[in-house]
């Protein structure tokens, strides 16, 4: 593999890929136009904040197959592009955690007690203790929105300075909330309630500007706020407005939607005496810097070298596979190939169904896998775990999922119906023994075939002669049977033959079997 660093990264994170015997690229500070050139020639990058990549850089993405980001925002990451493409995008949540949750808990207690302009006027020679009287944490309301990683440590620091903390996460139930902390289900009871609030979610559609005019006309006057998540999640106009109006007391901030501030609205709001404003400090310790040099490294390359993906941020379902379930994953894939290739006709809607044992199971990466097989056939594009479901879902593909303890004779059955605008088939697989994958079932057919190679599928009429034609015209060619299966139903007399060969037949092979008289249809494919 061959990694790009292309933002300033702790040392311990560059020694981790010597250590492991990765080659790569420091190139920290690259021009754009430059990493849209040549970022298609690594399987890998490594970015901070610095680093933009767009879909103008991602365009010529080449054999890049991984992108981390030493830290926990992505906003700086085209993430559709980068899906579209196959490119997994991960981050690292967990270095910075302690520093960003630490650095929340000082911007509170330095906004509280006037830290800043109380230094700086001792510093100008001045003593005037009256002027930067405080008020105390303990005994006061903190609204924390957002109880991920950062969010409870901040809320642990919190009750063991007696403060009285409410949390609200539209992701978490009740009994999912912390010890210490009272979790509210309304964000607008927060709001009304807290003498702090601390935000600590990720910038999204949904949380961009989430406190704005209408949030703060439901705040306490003496409300102060803290926000070293991301910039935008505060509405930084609607807040200099409410500052200036007397409807918030103080504000701390480490992130804002420009870096560095740029705009009037912004100078303005960070000149205001009631904000004490920083430099994006969130991750800024040594600590948290190796932390997250370290582990985009681990991660980066655990991926690439084919291992568990962490911290994936555009891959629906789970990425680490139960062993139980593994086997399948293959099996659903060739399924995928095998139905696309004998199912005529624009796809419109796949159900995949789970029975037995595996219906219990976490089952999204067959479900993914699946979609890979399906599609690969058909758009001849490199297909992964990222961007199947998300072009199946463009070209407007159902995809439904069926669980049920019933497998029929099977422990374990994979059932799969490919829905076309001009007809509907069905396979059914499962594991055999000691991981022997076959397909059982082809359309009401009970057979037993080997997934795997160069395979042929006949459908026929049931009439003496037939299996006899088929191997003369593979004989005359030269074209070795290495196994076969044959699946009837006597009303009507039809049947289904599979053949698996040596070698690809000529297409001049498979048109003479095409013309044989009781032949109704004829695929070739590749598992």
């Amino acid at each position: 593999m061959k990694i790009l660093v292309s933002d300033k990264l702790s040392q311990v994170g560059l020694d981790y890929l010597q250590q492991k015997g990765v080659a790569f690229d420091n190139k920290a500070g690259i021009k754009p136009e430059e990493l849209a050139r040549i970022i298609g020639q690594y399987d890998g990058i490594i970015i901070r904040s610095a680093t933009k990549l767009t879909a103008e850089a991602l365009a010529n993405s080449g054999s890049l197959k991984a992108i981390v980001r030493a830290g926990v925002g992505v906003d700086n990451v085209d993430l559709v592009a980068a899906t579209t493409k196959g490119i997994i995008v991960m981050n690292t949540p967990g270095g910075n955690t302690i520093s960003t949750a630490e650095l929340a808990i000082a911007l509170m207690m330095a906004l509280s007690r006037k830290i800043v302009p109380a230094a700086v006027s001792v510093r100008e020679g001045l003593w005037d203790r009256k002027k930067y009287e405080g008020t105390q944490l303990a005994g006061k309301s903190l609204g924390i929105i957002g109880l991920g990683r950062i969010g409870r440590s901040v809320a642990a620091r919190a009750v063991a300075m007696e403060m009285k903390v409410l949390g609200y996460d539209p992701l978490l139930s009740a009994d999912a909330a912390p010890d210490g902390v009272e979790f509210v289900q309304d964000v607008n009871d927060l709001y009304e309630r807290a003498d702090y609030i601390t935000v600590h979610v990720p910038r999204t559609e949904s949380t961009r500007g989430m406190i704005s005019k209408e949030q703060f006309e439901r705040m306490k006057p003496t409300v102060r706020l803290i926000n070293a998540a991301r910039g935008g999640i505060i509405d930084e106009a609607a807040l200099l407005a409410a500052l200036e109006q007397g409807k918030v007391a103080g504000a701390a901030l480490d992130v804002y939607t420009e870096e560095p501030p740029a705009s009037e609205v912004l100078k303005k709001l960070l000149s205001h005496p009631n904000v004490l404003a920083v430099p994006h400090l969130g991750a800024s310790t040594e600590e948290a810097q190796d932390l997250v040099a370290l582990e985009a490294a681990e991660v980066l390359v655990e991926a690439l070298s084919g291992g568990e993906i962490r911290n994936a941020v555009n891959i629906s379902g789970a990425t680490k596979v139960p062993e139980s379930v593994k086997p399948y994953v293959e099996l659903a894939r060739r399924m995928g190939t095998l139905i696309s290739c004998i199912t005529p006709g624009a796809i419109e809607k796949v159900v995949v169904a789970y029975r037995g044992g595996i219906a219990e199971a976490n089952t999204s990466a067959v479900t993914t896998s699946l979609l890979i097989g399906l599609l690969q056939p058909i758009l001849g594009e490199q297909l992964n775990i990222v961007n199947a479901p998300v072009l199946a879902k463009q070209r407007g593909i159902t995809v439904e999922t069926v669980t049920s303890a019933d497998a029929l004779d099977f422990a374990n059955l994979l059932e799969v119906t490919l829905t076309t605008d001009k007809l509907s088939r069905t396979a059914m697989g499962t594991i055999l023994g000691h991981n022997l994958p076959r397909i059982v079932g082809l359309d009401g057919y009970h057979m037993e075939m080997i997934p795997e190679g160069n395979v042929v599928i006949c459908f026929n009429n049931d009439k003496p002669g037939v299996i006899g034609g088929v191997g003369e015209a593979f004989g005359k060619a030269g074209v070795n049977i290495a196994h076969m299966s044959c699946g009837r139903k006597t009303e009507p007399a039809k049947a289904v033959l599979s053949f698996n060969l040596d070698s690809a037949p000529e297409k001049q092979v498979l048109a003479r079997i095409k013309a044989l008289e009781f032949m109704t249809e004829v695929y070739t494919l590749k598992l």
